[in-house]
């Protein structure tokens, strides 16, 4: 892994520790600021090594095998080989929405998951317009941070989950817990700043260039274009109403519309904007839309 890539991760860890202990602190004072410390230390060593298994089971996605799924492998290990990687673990993720992500620390421990709404809608090329996208992130080495950034992020909303019930059910006498009924209040106001850090970490150029690495790794930078469109017209009607708005960035399209603080921050570019330049990309390579 390069340098860049260690500081950006080292980086956002700290970021988001400093915030999951401001959190405790504000919930708890100095037993809450430790507890939330500690935890941290804990997520920091579990969103390393196990990331990828936290976010697949948060979509109760499944390891399909060749067996199973013998056309998404092909194209899986076809995309792999033409890219230079190892070939992903391929997942299902048992949602109609349609949509796809990549996840793990690097390319040897990665893994590739789709939904079954995008299995239905997408025909073989836009298919691979898709993993050949998100195959990109993978050896563009992007999915260590978003992974990263998810897990911890989803530590940082049990928190605040956390605070609001205290605030709701909680037993506070005027003179003792004034103070502590302000601190959560300000935990909670605090949540957005997560979906801030996320988006300062997971920059747009990261999505751009992943179509673009994508539509050369394909050849097919108009598949890719048209299936962001169908994408994007169906999460207009069917947005995804379970799982952690924390990971709205791992998707290649937000999935979240519309819920929560998911429309707060922008994760991904406009989807015109993406069309707009594979629509560039493809006169380059010589292909007419």
């Amino acid at each position: 892994m390069g340098l860049g890539l260690w500081v950006r991760t080292g980086v956002l860890m700290a970021f988001l520790t400093a915030l999951l202990v401001g959190i405790g602190y504000l919930i708890g004072g100095q037993g809450g600021m430790i507890i939330a410390f500690t935890l941290a230390l804990f997520m920091n060593f579990t969103s390393y090594w196990y990331s990828d298994s936290i976010v697949l089971s948060w979509y109760n996605a499944r390891i399909v095998s060749e067996e199973e799924a013998p056309e998404l492998h092909r194209i899986v290990e076809k995309l792999a080989m033409q890219a230079g990687i190892p070939k992903p673990r391929v997942a299902i993720v048992p949602t109609m929405t349609p949509n796809a992500f990549a996840t793990g620390r690097n390319p040897k421990h990665a893994v590739v998951a789709v939904t079954e709404g995008l299995l239905q809608i997408l025909n073989r090329d836009e298919l691979e317009g898709v993993i050949a996208h998100e195959i990109s992130h993978i050896k563009n080495r992007d999915t260590l941070i978003q992974t990263v950034a998810a897990v911890m992020a989803g530590a940082i909303m049990i928190l605040v989950d956390f605070a609001r019930w205290s605030l709701w059910f909680g037993t506070y006498d005027e003179d003792r817990n004034s103070g502590n009924i302000i601190g959560v209040i300000l935990a909670i106001l605090l949540a957005p700043i997560a979906a801030m850090l996320i988006q300062l970490a997971i920059s747009r150029s990261r999505e751009y260039l992943a179509d673009e690495t994508g539509a050369r790794i394909s050849g097919k930078p108009h598949a890719l274009a048209s299936a962001l469109l169908k994408i994007e017209q169906a999460i207009r009607y069917r947005p995804m109403r379970e799982g952690n708005p924390a990971t709205a960035h791992m998707f290649i399209v937000n999935p979240f519309r519309g819920i929560d603080f998911a429309e707060l921050f922008s994760t991904h570019p406009p989807t015109e904007k993406r069309i707009e330049r594979l629509r560039k990309i493809a006169m380059e390579m010589g292909i007419i839309f």
